[in-house]
């Protein structure tokens, strides 16, 4: 076997960079050429290429803060790859809500993130960043979550007049080293230290 993480059979093993899929959400993928990690990786980054560049078109006008937009975002990301892209999971995980808390914490996230704008309770980046947590932590998607949650907040702090976020300026499944940045951010962020994941998303 590979030394190369990227090279193992598909679902073998630990992959940092992905939540681990249930059996019936596995059947969900759609090319049945995909048998390595590498392949749903590349397989991934084009779709998800398609979505940023349906999300960012000048001529869109997307409202970020909605439940459809979140869903469509995703399923724009992930649609070519996976049956249940765009759909809330319905199985349990070692990170986010219980599934059945899915809907009614997103609705409070969507709520809170309009009332901060309205209020000006924080700065702009701290508003799209804290969007961005409570987002990874609910982990709607069966996966996906991390990516689909910066999109967003790119999306948003672009809305609010700033520039994208450039998170680590580094492909965060492909760099092992920025995405263990990421995450301890967002680990300080769970204990109430919002400053790593802000220097982070500018870094």
């Amino acid at each position: 076997m590979s030394d190369d993480p990227q090279n193992e059979p598909l679902f073998d093993g630990d992959d940092e960079a992905n939540t681990p899929l249930a059996p019936e959400e596995r059947d969900g993928l759609i090319p049945s050429y995909i048998t390595l990690r590498r392949e749903l990786n590349e397989a991934e980054q084009v779709n998800i290429d398609k979505g940023d560049r349906w999300a960012f078109n000048p001529r869109a006008r997307h409202d970020v803060l909605t439940e459809d937009f979140i869903r469509a975002l995703h399923k724009r990301m992930y649609g070519d790859v996976w049956r249940w892209a765009g759909d809330f999971r319905a199985t349990a995980r070692n990170i986010g809500v219980e599934a059945w808390k899915i809907g009614p914490d997103f609705r409070v996230l969507l709520d809170d993130t309009k009332f901060w704008i309205e209020r000006q309770t924080y700065p702009p980046d701290e508003i799209a960043i804290r969007f961005h947590h409570r987002l990874v932590a609910i982990h709607p998607f069966p996966n996906g979550n991390g990516r689909c949650s910066r999109l967003a907040a790119d999306l948003l702090i672009q809305k609010l007049g700033q520039p994208r976020f450039t998170w680590g300026s580094a492909n965060l499944v492909a760099i092992a080293e920025t995405r263990r940045a990421y995450v301890a951010a967002l680990q300080a962020a769970d204990r109430g230290d919002i400053g790593p994941l802000l220097a982070f998303a500018r870094s």
